[in-house]
Order: C-alpha cells, then sequence, then structure tokens
C-alpha cells in the first residue's frame, strides 16, 4: 500500500495503459478519478473495480482538448476525493497517414489529444497544487515515437516530441514546488488501440521479432507508473522511464543472423 491516501487523476482511464495505471494506482491504496470520453469502464463500471480493490473510485466524462472541462475534471476530482497528489496522462489518439496526403482534422486531432491534452491537463493539475501548497507527481505517458521518425506516424510523433520537452520543462519550473514530473515510454503494447492498425495475425507475427519475443502488457507498463508517483522516488524528475521488453535496441539488427 506504497500509496495510501493519495489522490489520483488518470486520463485515458477507460482501458488500456490508463486502465492498467488506474488499478494499479488503486491496488497500492490510491483513490482514483478516472477521466476518459466514455462509460461505464473497460470491462464494466471502473469506479466499482476499483473501489474492490479497497480504494475510492470516481468516474469522470472529459474531453482532454476542451480546457475548461479539464479545469472543472481537476475541480471534482479535489472536492470529490478531497484532494490531488498523483497525474497520469494515458489519453491518445493517432491516425497513420503519409502527412501529405492526411486527413488535416485528424492530424489535428492527434495533435490536440496526445499533446495538447496532456498540457491542460499538467497546467490544471500545477494550478491546483500550487494553490494549496502541496507537492505532487505527475507521469506522462509518452513514446519512443517521440525521437524515432516512424513513417505515416507525424502527427502522433510531433505530438509525443512535444509533450516530452512539455515534461522536462514543467519539471524544471516545478522542482521548486516539490512537484514531480516524468515520462514513460511504453514499448509496442497490447491494447485495444492497436487493433485499430493491426489484425491479430500481424501483431501475433510482428511481436515475434521483438527482443523478449511478444507485446507488452499494460500492466507492465502501470508498474512504472506506480514506481514513479511512489514517495520512494521523490529524487526523480524530469526522466524518462522506458518499460519497453528492449523494443528500442537495435532488434531488427537480428534478422538474417539464424536468430530468427
Amino acid at each position: 500500500m506504497r500509496l495510501k491516501g493519495k489522490r489520483a487523476l488518470v486520463t485515458g482511464a477507460a482501458g488500456g495503459i490508463g486502465w492498467a495505471s488506474a488499478r494499479a494506482l488503486a491496488a497500492e491504496g490510491a483513490d482514483v478519478a478516472l477521466l476518459d470520453l466514455r462509460w461505464p469502464g473497460f470491462g464494466g463500471s471502473g469506479a466499482l473495480q476499483l473501489q474492490s480493490l479497497g480504494g475510492r473510485g470516481l468516474e469522470l466524462i472529459c474531453d482532454v482538448t476542451d480546457q475548461q472541462a479539464v479545469d472543472q475534471a481537476v475541480e471534482t476530482t479535489v472536492r470529490e476525493l478531497g484532494g490531488l497528489d498523483i497525474l497520469v496522462t494515458s489519453a491518445v489518439y493517432s491516425d497513420r497517414e503519409l502527412f501529405h496526403q492526411a486527413d488535416i482534422a485528424g492530424f489535428r486531432k492527434t495533435v490536440e489529444v496526445s499533446m495538447w491534452g496532456a498540457f491542460w491537463c499538467l497546467r490544471a493539475f500545477t494550478r491546483r497544487l500550487l494553490e494549496l501548497k502541496l507537492p505532487g507527481s505527475a507521469v506522462l505517458i509518452s513514446s519512443p515515437h517521440a525521437y524515432i521518425p516512424m513513417p505515416s506516424c507525424m502527427a502522433y510523433n510531433m505530438a509525443k516530441a512535444g509533450l516530452d520537452m512539455m515534461g522536462k520543462t514543467a519539471a524544471m519550473e516545478l522542482a521548486p514546488h516539490q512537484i514531480r514530473v516524468n515520462m514513460i515510454y511504453p514499448g509496442w503494447t497490447d491494447t485495444p488501440g492497436e487493433r485499430k492498425f493491426f489484425t491479430e495475425q500481424t501483431l501475433a507475427h510482428a511481436s515475434r521479432e521483438l527482443p523478449q519475443g511478444r507485446l507488452m502488457k499494460p500492466e507492465e507498463v502501470a508498474r512504472g507508473v506506480v514506481f514513479l508517483c511512489d514517495d520512494a522516488s521523490d529524487c526523480i524528475t524530469g526522466t524518462i522511464l522506458s518499460v519497453d521488453g528492449g523494443s528500442q535496441l537495435p532488434w531488427w539488427s537480428k534478422r538474417g543472423t539464424g536468430d530468427f
């Protein structure tokens, strides 16, 4: 129960890494507000499932690209849970098209959700903590796309690169206030969102070439979230934690060596 008494806000919490992070935080004693565009939560009522782990759960419908809606969600979380100590931004959207052929509406939505959504949440979280003169920890779910120029992913690449610099700058500005900001790079993770781009057959075949021979599980990424939110990690800020199963290693260089 490393997070007993903590209050957390998790975006993109209806599925994938967001939902896994919410469960992991609750399992360590935190009360958790779940933000997403849709409810009930992944697999049923998210709040009830968190309560079964021993903490309080709160479901909020919120579009993270709407600044006023985010501000209101933070205020509701503080009022209902009695405060706020932790922020996890996992809300994401991505279209994959060559940039010169991309639908601009989808291109903009990718940046607005994946970068601006995290910004509005981090801003509202920070302003509330500064007002209350409280410490805190924010974890932004980023991606190796921030520095690997994957084709057909320009908007997502741009958003994650911007998110990394956002987090590092915020960490610099907030260190005197004991508010920590860190990022996590997940590896290729088995989430519902991957089915937007790949078939089950493609995922199964491609994952075998990864260093560990499989996709990451959302729960494995969530362990990194808990680690960064733990007060025992109070000297860690402005850093990027890779929880990726070695996927940033040059696994592609093994092709043709007889290892596959």
